[in-house]
């Protein structure tokens, strides 16, 4: 059943995760700038929290701010029940996440927990907890940012692969099972490298530049009113796919890894600073 559009989030309740900063307060803005009627923020880093809060109400936005860490269920369940109590949520955000960028091997085991935490169960956890109220105004949004290392396996992101892998699976089964329900859409994103910090050190592949998060923002916003199930970008990710299922195993490591890059493209990275990579989990 097609999904009816949305001209915007006006009079529309929005919870975003990982908003203190980068596209979560990107997408925040553009909440602000439409006319919802109120705008949750979610982060685990109180001073940027509070500098994104104040921001967005020079902006006009109804902002309420809460710190919580998503890789802690129970705060997750609270402040879920806390954000339905106080007017419901028409439109969730599951933006935050983690990047892990090094071999398996070097992975810390509370490493491997965090990262799978916040990008994979954190949203599988909110999700859960709105979604028997999500349609009630009858228009219903669920945008999930995956990322394209969930379709292409690459050396030293296996752990974030992993949690990416399963945010898509999730995201899109969800999709399906909210087939014939007209009030609720679900939409995942999958974006290569962003400038956003998170992947300083990264290297762009052929054809397919460093993105900017503005870029990346404005097509997910729009994917997500107008109900689009899945994207795919840049355009080069779904040249990779079809690469990927046609081609022979040997064939295609050798163009992964020696024509377009994407074996090589962590080789040299460095992600934000310890403090910074804990701003994320929103």
């Amino acid at each position: 059943m097609g999904k009816t559009p949305l001209e915007s989030v006006a009079g529309l309740h929005v919870l975003i995760t990982g908003a203190a900063q980068g596209m979560g307060l990107l997408f925040a803005k553009q909440a602000c700038r439409e006319g919802a009627a109120r705008v949750v923020i979610w982060d685990i880093d109180t001073a940027r929290l509070d500098a994104a809060a104040e921001e967005l109400r020079r902006l006009g936005g109804t902002v309420e701010a809460y710190v919580v860490d998503l890789a802690d269920p129970a705060q997750i369940h609270h402040y879920a029940a806390e954000a339905v109590e106080s007017g419901g949520i028409d439109v969730l955000v599951n933006n935050a996440g983690v990047v892990t960028g090094t071999s398996f091997a070097k992975h810390r085991t509370a490493q491997i927990t965090a990262t799978m935490q916040v990008n994979a169960l954190a949203p599988m956890y909110l999700t859960h907890a709105l979604l028997p109220q999500l349609g009630r105004r009858g228009k219903g949004r669920v945008l999930t940012m995956a990322s394209a290392a969930a379709l292409v396996s690459n050396p030293n992101m296996s752990v974030y692969a992993a949690s990416k892998a399963a945010a898509l699976s999730f995201s899109d089964s969800l999709r399906l099972e909210l087939e014939d329900n007209d009030q609720i859409a679900v939409s995942t994103i999958c974006p290569t490298y962003i400038s956003t910090g998170m992947f300083a050190g990264a290297k762009s592949m052929l054809l397919t530049p460093i993105l900017e998060p503005e870029v990346v923002v404005d097509r997910a916003w729009r994917a997500m009113l107008a109900g689009t199930p899945l994207v795919l970008m840049p355009w080069t990710s779904k040249l990779g796919q079809l690469l990927r299922g046609v081609l022979p195993r040997a064939a295609w490591d050798f163009v992964a890894g020696k024509v377009i890059g994407v074996y090589h493209s962590m080789d040299e990275f460095t992600g934000r600073t310890s403090r910074d990579a804990q701003v994320n989990r929103g």
